[in-house]
């Protein structure tokens, strides 16, 4: 049943203790919210996924300011008529931020009064000097497309004694726009017709604010993961594009004569989706009767990285064709990304294997040495010089060569396979010394492709800080 006139209605409170337990509780959650909302915001502050969780800690903020001063106006009682509700001790200040504020208002149709507490002169920048607002006048101080919410809202509770429930804008004298929530109801007389209408409004100005800011951020997160998604998925098609489709080992010659070499290969991502790169293997047989073995590394993730490694790699193939060993074919990568309209660095290993004196030619740029394991023991060959390829122009690289035995075997892979980047820096020989401990294994093993999967199996960790790449040759 609606309730009495103003004047006439009985304010029952609750216990008093029970609604102060309420305060404190949703205090000691606000502190630990806005704890939170801090720690968020001293990260960075480009990262989507943070200004998403900051903006969803200000929501809640705000919300629990608003809990917390409608539990002191619950505990303090509604105000009799001209006088001022008793202040409830604030929530802890959050700079910058006006709190979420409540007031009541009541027009009387019988009297024409109008009544207000105080709050409510606050939400709307008025002074009881310049008085309260009548149902004629309110409509005046909202925006044009709300005015008609309103008076629906109002026709509504008059005629049809129906609740109000809406929202509009108001803009105050000093310019200030508020967005306010308006509840209210008729109080009928004792013949049950309209005598008034009662409402409460609330100032949701900086509530509806954080919840924009959060429907944003959670926008912006979701089509930041919608493009990282779409990224990863073209970076992913180019490189199994690109890079040789070996489902098992792969023989040189392929033209039926007598195998001398025999090779397998696999791609080891990162944990980190994200960080698809722009590693590479490969191995051609070129017309002169050689193979070229090669892996490398070009900087970045991503398209841009995936897409640079093709165009590198596609050079690569087209100067090896034309008989260059490895060194000069390194100093023609280098040329290549130095010219390049967008400029990376890379690093690269090329071998070149001469089955008629078993010799192997190779070189580097910047790049880990070769692995060779002969008779279950192995060793890292001594790296001519070579830097990093786009690193200056003119580079000049050297090259060494190493006589190879029946039955040796030689590893290659990107820096991305050792755990642990740092301690490879500081520490080269302790770093691969677990691929060497591999050399009994790969002794026992029958193929290359075993030999990879034994690399996959000791190095294929989930929490990989890297992708890479890794290529094995058995030599007849």
């Amino acid at each position: 049943m609606p309730p009495p006139l103003h004047e006439d209605r009985a304010t029952a409170s609750p216990e008093p203790g029970a609604v102060d337990a309420l305060i404190s509780q949703t205090r000691q959650l606000r502190g630990k919210v806005d704890a939170v909302r801090r720690e968020a915001a001293a990260e960075d502050e480009d990262d989507p996924q943070l200004r998403w969780q900051r903006a969803l800690c200000d929501l809640a903020v705000h919300q629990l300011d608003d809990l917390g001063a409608h539990l002191g106006q619950l505990r303090d009682g509604l105000p009799a008529a001209g006088e001022a509700p008793a202040p409830a001790p604030p929530p802890p200040p959050v700079p910058g931020r006006a709190l979420g504020r409540a007031g009541s208002a009541e027009w009387d149709l019988v009297t024409d009064g109008v009544h207000w507490t105080e709050e409510l002169y606050r939400i709307f920048g008025r002074t009881r000097e310049d008085g309260p607002l009548t149902l004629d006048e309110l409509p005046s101080w909202l925006f044009a497309e709300d005015q008609q919410t309103l008076t629906a809202s109002v026709t509504g509770c008059l005629v049809d004694a129906r609740p109000i429930d809406c929202e509009f804008r108001i803009v105050r004298p000093d310019g200030a726009v508020r967005t306010v929530h308006m509840v209210g109801e008729p109080v009928l007389d004792a013949a049950g017709a309209t005598a008034a209408m009662w409402a409460v409004l609330r100032d949701v100005s900086e509530l509806r604010r954080s919840q924009r800011t959060l429907r944003e951020t959670g926008d912006s997160v979701q089509r930041e993961r919608q493009t990282a998604q779409a990224e990863r998925r073209l970076a992913v098609e180019l490189q199994q594009s690109v890079l040789p489709p070996w489902r098992g080992s792969l023989s040189f010659p392929r033209d039926g004569g007598p195998t001398t070499v025999d090779l397998a290969a696999h791609y080891l991502p990162s944990s980190t989706v994200a960080l698809m790169g722009g590693d590479w293997y490969d191995a051609l047989q070129l017309p002169d009767g050689t193979a070229l073995l090669t892996v490398g590394d070009l900087t970045g993730h991503g398209v841009a990285a995936a897409s640079g490694m093709a165009m590198l790699l596609g050079a690569l193939r087209g100067m090896a064709m034309t008989g260059l060993d490895p060194a000069p074919l390194l100093g023609g990568l280098n040329q290549v990304l130095d010219s390049s309209a967008q400029p990376s660095l890379g690093s690269a290993l090329c071998c070149r294997y001469r089955p008629e004196d078993r010799s192997l030619v190779w070189a580097q740029a910047g790049h880990p040495a070769p692995l060779l394991f002969r008779d279950g023991t192995g060793r890292l060959l001594d790296a001519p010089e070579g830097m990093l390829l786009g690193a200056t122009s003119g580079a000049r690289y050297g090259q060494a060569t190493e006589l190879l035995h029946p039955g040796d075997l030689l590893l290659l892979h990107t820096d991305g396979l050792l755990p642990g980047r740092t301690a490879a820096a500081t520490d080269p020989a302790a770093a691969v010394r677990r691929l060497l401990d591999l050399g009994p294994r790969f002794a026992a093993a029958r193929t290359p492709q075993e030999c990879v999967r034994i690399v996959v199996e000791e190095f294929g960790t989930p929490e990989r800080e890297d992708d890479a790449c890794v290529l094995v040759a058995r030599f007849h």
